[in-house]
């Protein structure tokens, strides 16, 4: 009896671990499929978003007293991985992050007229082969890329080719052979915004040029003192034999940044001024990142987590989604994604945004739809943001819409870009600063806008979560009220995702005929308010928080 007992009580027990075994099972989801035109991306300045490691704050010296928020604050690598292992980017539903370049910067400072600054935006670079000691080392950044991968997040790293740093009595002028320093730009044609300098003091790459030149003295005798020269021409020798490239300066600069592609495994480059480099020179950058991400990805098997090409991002400073792959200059047409860009930043979309949901979303699908007409073969793609580090005209400059400001970013067709800041309402507006420094602020961690991030955090997850929000055919449903209900449906690479969402509508209880969006459902969730819903009769009844429904089968 007690035997017959014994066997009873340990079926029990295995039936009981199989239903736990299956429960967790049940629980433990695969990553979210993931698609670029879809993408959720936090861009962050990595000297003003969370200093994790203050050793390296003063590692340069550079003591000279600045305007506001114009000096380094101390954010670095350390700061930015502590994030990620918080799981705060996580929480947001971001899976990309892009960051400010991270080369070493000019160590001077100078005054362009808004006050004395230094280069702790990452646009000055001294050195592209170092990286900026204040930010931490290469090692420290190939860690964040590991971490970010871990989390099922890809890095997009700012690159930068059109200009040196500004000269500084501790930063000479690079040679002319390598530098132009003027005249300024115009902007009456393409070439006037091409062969020339961006402001004063900023020397011009010579990226037309194509005459071989020597590596400029500074350079030589700075690798020296590293001890790291030898190592250095080495490599500069294997790549220009390897691909047959002159040795002219775009050439070197496309080496030197491309490296970071073939050491670290990021996953892309946003690329800064576009439309003030030679799309020749475009083309044979673009070609030689892939290639040099493809070198990482031989090496590092084992550290690859997904099959994607290197993607390109272009700041295409004025572009227009509603333009399709035209960016126009006054005198020609030019096609950057012919010059191998996958996607442009859309600077429409911050004026775009004052339209009623209903409109702007049906405006996006079609800017979509467009793009993928004329360029069949592989997608083009955009990114809308509301705010971002150099422009002074956001959507919502005192941040006083940030619930409807959230909604119309997150749920519109396209990329999205979260400016650091965005999801807690960072102010835009700080007395005492000039120019662009208003915008670049510290990041906030003691957040006094909790409903606004928990807005942001259940909006970004859901996009996350359903490719179908950015990427997917968007169709407007029929609705009494305010607001507007719609559903996109995506079908691509052998994935299939549906959702209903709902934007600007009256809070309260809604009764929704979701028999053309999910016929079979006889549940769905409301992600917003995380409610499971029976379906009956092919309606379901949801309360609408926020102006905000986000169905999901379930």
């Amino acid at each position: 009896m007690k035997k017959l007992l014994y066997l009873f009580t340990l079926s029990l027990l295995v039936i009981s671990c199989k239903e736990i075994a299956d429960k967790e099972i049940a629980l433990v989801k695969e990553p979210a499929y993931f698609d670029w035109s879809a993408a959720n991306v936090y861009f962050l300045l990595t000297d003003r978003f969370n200093n994790g490691d203050t050793s390296n704050d003063s590692i340069v010296e550079r003591n000279e007293k600045t305007a506001k928020l114009r000096g380094f604050n101390g954010g670095d690598f350390a700061g930015i991985i502590e994030k990620i292992d918080d799981g705060y980017f996580t929480d947001l539903g971001i899976n990309a992050i892009w960051l400010t370049p991270i080369w070493e910067q000019i160590h001077g400072g100078v005054d362009e007229g808004t006050g004395y600054s230094y280069a702790f935006h990452g646009y000055w670079a001294k050195d592209w082969t170092a990286v900026e000691p204040s930010y931490g080392t290469l090692e420290e950044f190939k860690t964040l890329v590991k971490k970010a991968h871990d989390n099922d997040i890809r890095i997009l790293l700012d690159v930068v080719i059109n200009h040196t740093g500004p000269v500084t009595k501790k930063d000479p002028l690079w040679p002319e052979e390598w530098v132009r320093t003027g005249p300024s730009c115009t902007y009456k044609d393409q070439e006037t915004a091409v062969t020339c300098t961006l402001t004063n003091n900023l020397p011009d790459i010579r990226t037309d040029s194509k005459e071989e030149v020597e590596l400029p003295a500074i350079l030589k005798e700075k690798w020296k003192k590293e001890g790291r020269y030898d190592q250095e021409i080495k490599e500069l020798d294997q790549f220009f034999t390897t691909t047959g490239l002159k040795k002219t300066p775009a050439n070197y600069l496309i080496k030197w940044v491309t490296d970071y592609a073939r050491e670290t495994g990021v996953d892309g480059f946003r690329i800064d001024t576009v439309k003030h480099v030679e799309e020749s020179v475009w083309a044979t950058f673009n070609e030689q990142a892939r290639l040099a991400y493809n070198d990482w990805k031989k090496n590092h098997p084992e550290e690859i987590i997904h099959n994607d090409d290197f993607f390109i991002l272009g700041e295409l400073y004025g572009y227009e989604t509603s333009g399709g792959r035209i960016y126009p200059f006054s005198d020609v047409e030019v096609d950057y994604f012919d010059a191998g860009y996958d996607a442009l930043i859309n600077f429409g979309f911050k004026n775009h945004a004052i339209a009623n949901y209903k409109e702007l979303f049906k405006r996006y699908d079609g800017f979509r739809r467009k793009l993928l007409k004329e360029n069949p073969d592989s997608e083009a793609y955009f990114m809308n943001y509301i705010s971002s580090h150099d422009d002074g005209q956001p959507f919502d400059v005192s941040r006083v819409k940030a619930i409807e400001a959230a909604t119309k970013l997150l749920l519109t067709p396209g990329m999205t870009q979260i400016y650091y800041g965005d999801e807690i309402a960072r102010p835009l507006i700080i007395e005492g600063t000039q120019g662009d420094a208003t915008l670049r602020s510290q990041m906030e961690w003691k957040h006094n806008n909790p409903e606004v991030l928990k807005h942001w955090q259940l909006l970004g997850k859901y996009r996350k979560n359903h490719v179908a929000v950015g990427a997917g055919e968007h169709f407007s449903l029929e609705h009494d009220g305010n607001g507007t209900l719609a559903a996109r449906f995506y079908d691509k690479n052998n994935h299939q995702d549906i959702v209903l969402i709902g934007a600007g509508l009256d809070n309260g209880k809604l009764e929704i005929d979701v028999k053309k969006v999910f016929p079979k459902a006889t549940r769905l969730r409301n992600a917003y308010t995380t409610k499971k819903l029976p379906v009956v009769n092919g309606k379901v009844t949801v309360m609408v928080e926020n102006g905000v429904v986000l169905l999901e089968q379930w």
